[in-house]
């Protein structure tokens, strides 16, 4: 809370008459308030009783003691103003070496890592470049929001990307769905004779439908995934750039290869159109041909071979 607003608020649950916080305010019909005991002591000395009129210590007008009334509403907000006011002030943490209880003031390049005074001599340290903390946080701030805005870029392609992968799939099935209709209103039309090729065919899309949706459901989640991680990798940068020099530095490493070494990895070739439409035979002369064909049958059915002489 900004010091400017508490100003504010203490103006509004100050007791006019003790120019202190508010302790069980009453208001008067004038809409001023006060404390109890303020301004109670206040109709004592003015030798006014229950019954009888008196004024408004701010504004002068007439009041009955019997018609002050607790206002509930100013007692809360300045019990709050008192807790905020009275609460103690928190000193910042000073960060210290787990290993020697020194304070982390130097920053060792070639490990990532905050270290202490005696780190710095020890043999695990021993020809490294150290610096003070301070000297490179503002390269390694620099380096994160740079990483920042070309990650924000790749999360934003991203999420177009799975839009587009979204809308490919929604697109494949409304191609798939017609598709399936038109063949089955024609074999239904020859439902006796050709059940086993239509169930062929179906078998066909609907394997081209597996493969197809296959490759697009393969592609989302993988572009869910990365999108994933890529808010994972914002957040610690975040974090990191928001925080105390401290957590901007410790085991920046890590942090620093996973930000560098990023790269949103798009997907290939999607399907859009199916290889092959489903192409209805002709009935016309199917029926024909079984026409024929039965009148063949028919024909040779009936037909007897003269006996030999």
């Amino acid at each position: 809370m900004t010091s400017r607003v508490l100003v504010d608020i203490r103006e509004e649950v100050t007791c006019p008459i003790c120019l202190e916080i508010l302790t069980e305010p009453l208001s008067t019909d004038c809409g001023h308030s006060f404390c109890q005991a303020c301004i109670t002591e206040n109709s004592e000395k003015s030798g006014v009783g229950q019954e009888e009129e008196n004024s408004c210590p701010v504004c002068h007008s007439g009041y009955h003691p019997r018609d002050l009334r607790p206002n509930r509403h100013l007692a809360n907000i300045a019990e709050r103003l008192r807790e905020v006011v009275l609460a103690p002030i928190t000193q910042p943490q000073v960060a210290l070496c787990a290993h020697h209880g020194e304070k982390l003031q130097l920053f060792c390049k070639e490990d990532g890592k905050l270290i202490c005074w005696l780190c710095e001599r020890s043999q695990e340290h021993r020809g490294h470049h150290t610096f003070l903390m301070e000297e490179v946080a503002q390269e390694y701030q620099e380096m994160f929001l740079e990483s920042l805005q070309k990650l924000r870029k790749d999360e934003e392609e991203a999420e177009r990307l799975t839009a587009v992968i979204r809308e490919k799939r929604t697109s494949w099935k409304n191609q798939v769905e017609p598709e399936r209709h038109r063949i089955q209103k024609e074999f239904d039309r020859l439902r006796s004779v050709l059940d086993r090729e239509e169930q062929r065919e179906l078998r066909k899309l609907e394997e081209e439908e597996r493969k197809g949706l296959s490759i697009i459901e393969k592609a989302e989640g993988e572009m869910i995934r990365q999108s994933q991680s890529l808010r994972e990798l914002i957040s610690d940068l975040e974090y990191r750039c928001q925080g105390s020099t401290v957590d901007l530095l410790q085991d920046v490493n890590e942090l620093t290869q996973r930000s560098e070494f990023w790269t949103l990895k798009k997907f290939q070739a999607l399907p859009t159109k199916l290889r092959s439409a489903f192409r209805a035979p002709d009935l016309k002369k199917m029926l024909q041909v079984f026409r024929e064909l039965t009148d063949v049958q028919s024909y040779w059915g009936e037909w007897k071979p003269w006996p030999l002489s």
